[in-house]
C-alpha cells in the first residue's frame, strides 16, 4: 500500500471518528488529539506522510460545509446524514482533493477513492463513490 493511500485511510479514521463524536466533542482539541493517536497507534514506523494525512484532516475540517455542499448537489438522491458514515468521509476527502487541494491528477484521486471504499466500505460503496466523484470530474471538464 502507497504512503499516500496510507495517509488517506489514516484519514479516513480521524474524520470518521469526528463525523460520529462531533455533537459531544470540541472539534479542534479532540481532533488533534484523534490525530495523534492514529499517527501513533496505526501509521507504520516509517510513515513519510504525516505532513499530507495533516492537511487532509484539518482543511477538510475547515472546509466541511463547502464539502458536504457538492457531496449534497452531486448526490441528490440521498440526504447527507444517509449516507453511510465511511462513504461520507471518503466523499470528502476525494472533494477535498480534486477541488480544493489538487496535488494529485484527478483519475488517481477517484481510484484512489474508489479503492479505500472497497476495502472499508459496504459491497456498493466503490460504485456510488465513483459516480460522486466521477460526476464532479466531468465538471471540472466542462469548466476548463
Amino acid at each position: 500500500m502507497s504512503s499516500r493511500r496510507i495517509a488517506r485511510t489514516l484519514a479516513l479514521q480521524v474524520l470518521s471518528q469526528w463525523d460520529f463524536n462531533q455533537s459531544f466533542l470540541s472539534p479542534k482539541t479532540e481532533t488533534e488529539n484523534t490525530i495523534q493517536y492514529i499517527l501513533k497507534e496505526f501509521a507504520p514506523p516509517v510513515f513519510k506522510e504525516k505532513k499530507f494525512f495533516e492537511k487532509l484532516v484539518k482543511e477538510i475540517l475547515a472546509n466541511v460545509k463547502e464539502i458536504d455542499s457538492l457531496i449534497v448537489k452531486y448526490a441528490p438522491q440521498w440526504p447527507l446524514e444517509k449516507i453511510t458514515l465511511t462513504d461520507r468521509n471518503i466523499l470528502r476527502i476525494g472533494i477535498f482533493e480534486l477541488l480544493i487541494s489538487p496535488e494529485n491528477p484527478p483519475r488517481v484521486i477517484i481510484n484512489e477513492a474508489v479503492e479505500i471504499a472497497k476495502s472499508f466500505g459496504s459491497d456498493t460503496s466503490g460504485k456510488f463513490i465513483n459516480g460522486v466523484l466521477g460526476a464532479i470530474y466531468e465538471e471540472i471538464k466542462k469548466n476548463e
